[in-house]
């Protein structure tokens, strides 16, 4: 696994859930953005203070985790 230095966990941040660089901004709410549709330029328009790199490494952080546990799906 890459470094990913722009993701940090903090317990007084966000309940010690994994963001983006200290601030307040989760990764799950980045990638929940780019889950939704938007697009990278859509997301730094709503988050300023985020770059483009922020966004990239959230999403590398979010494939990691997914690969690291089995989840079950409903199925339909």
């Amino acid at each position: 696994m890459e470094q990913l230095n722009r993701i940090t966990q903090k317990p007084d941040v966000m309940g010690g859930r994994a963001c983006i660089r200290g601030m307040r901004v989760t990764v799950g709410m980045v990638v929940g953005q780019i889950g939704a549709g938007h697009s990278f330029d859509e997301v730094l328009a709503d988050y300023p203070y985020l770059e483009r790199e922020d966004i990239m490494q959230a999403l590398r952080y979010a494939a990691w985790r997914a690969e690291e546990r089995e989840v079950t799906l409903a199925t339909v």
